[in-house]
């Protein structure tokens, strides 16, 4: 009898090192591409187009747990803005769905990473089945990180100018 028992332990800690390690869900947004990839169980799954934060405002780097799902909230913070299917990972930062969906692949955001309505959808389904497992790791800079592209001194120059105030009253 204990023969068999330590045969049995032995086949089960066989089957339990043989067996692949879960990896989980990785969410990886790159502000620099605008674009969110996730992978599940170290396979990459979806990658979707974003919008990350705006000059101005900030989409923190960093790598989170999700601490929190909402299936629709409404921002508190801005005109109560609806935010459907909101992960949040950062305090009031999350991942959510948007009906801007003209901007997504740039920066258009006050900090949140917003997604496509039906993709945010898919994701939030993915994050609740494996919350525990789930890690977001946000990296990269804002496209045109430093400023809003200022026009080209040549072009500047070029413009015509508006008439002076003798130009106008010296005609008549």
């Amino acid at each position: 009898m204990p023969r068999l028992a330590a045969t049995i332990a032995f086949a089960a800690l066989l089957f339990a090192l043989s067996a692949p390690a879960r990896a989980g869900v990785v969410i990886v947004v790159d502000k620099s591409a605008q674009r969110l990839t996730v992978e599940v169980d170290g396979e990459p799954r979806y990658q979707w187009p974003v919008s990350t934060a705006r000059w101005g405002y900030n989409t923190p780097n960093g790598s989170y747990r999700p601490l929190r799902l909402a299936r629709q909230w409404f921002s508190r913070k801005y005109d109560w803005s609806p935010m459907p299917h909101s992960i949040f990972f950062n305090g009031g930062y999350a991942i959510h769905g948007s009906t801007e969906i003209s901007r997504l692949g740039r920066p258009a955001s006050h900090g949140c990473i917003r997604l496509h309505p039906q993709n945010a959808a898919t994701l939030f389904a993915l994050v609740q089945a494996n919350m525990r497992d789930t890690r977001i790791v946000v990296t990269g800079d804002r496209p045109g990180q430093f400023a809003p592209e200022a026009p080209r001194p040549e072009a500047v120059a070029h413009r015509r100018q508006p008439p002076s105030f003798e130009q106008i009253f010296s005609a008549r």
